[in-house]
């Protein structure tokens, strides 16, 4: 049976930080599905609109065996939302790891997932994350975390590696040419 990721996303999100672990992670033959957290098409970052898969209130999170968030400047809207600190918490809770790329540690630390765990996150929050290391990508237990746009294709990778194993990975950096 395929994993299945849920992918949070929010106008702002970093297209690269997303778009790049969601397609590795389904070459691997993983679910992965985008859910727009306030309903509806989201706008990156960078102008790109994307048409999530689901809405976050028609998905039952439970149902997922990792929670993906992407960075970018919506960060700060789930932060003030704070229903994906919550679900962070949650998949912790429940045995499941957390992947958070860019600004989106901010997220696992509000959750209080952060202090026992390595990490790495973009060099723009680590005046609140001082104990991020300078790093391409982390696995710590639970927590897998990348630093930004650049570690993208590592940070993907890493989720395949995770979620379904060394032989996949390999497959899929060797068709991308990683």
């Amino acid at each position: 049976m395929s994993k299945r990721v849920l992918c949070l996303l929010v106008d702002g999100f970093e297209e690269t930080e997303a778009v790049t672990p969601v397609n590795l992670m389904r070459r691997g033959g993983i679910e992965v599905v985008m859910a727009s957290l306030h309903g509806g098409v989201v706008e990156g970052r960078g102008g790109m609109r994307l048409e999530p898969d689901e809405d976050f209130a028609n998905i039952d999170p439970q149902s997922f065996d990792l929670l993906f968030l992407p960075g970018g400047p919506g960060v700060m809207d789930l932060l003030a939302d704070g229903r994906a600190t919550t679900l962070a918490r949650e998949f912790q809770e429940a045995g499941k790891p957390v992947a958070a790329i860019c600004a989106a540690p901010l997220i696992l630390h509000e959750a209080g997932l952060l202090k026992t765990h390595r990490y790495t996150a973009h060099f723009s929050v680590q005046g609140k994350l001082p104990a991020a290391l300078d790093e391409r990508v982390v696995e710590d237990g639970l927590i897998l975390t990348s630093r930004g746009a650049g570690t993208a294709v590592d940070f993907g990778l890493m989720l395949v590696r995770r979620l379904a194993g060394e032989a996949v990975a390999r497959d899929v950096a060797e068709a991308i040419m990683a």
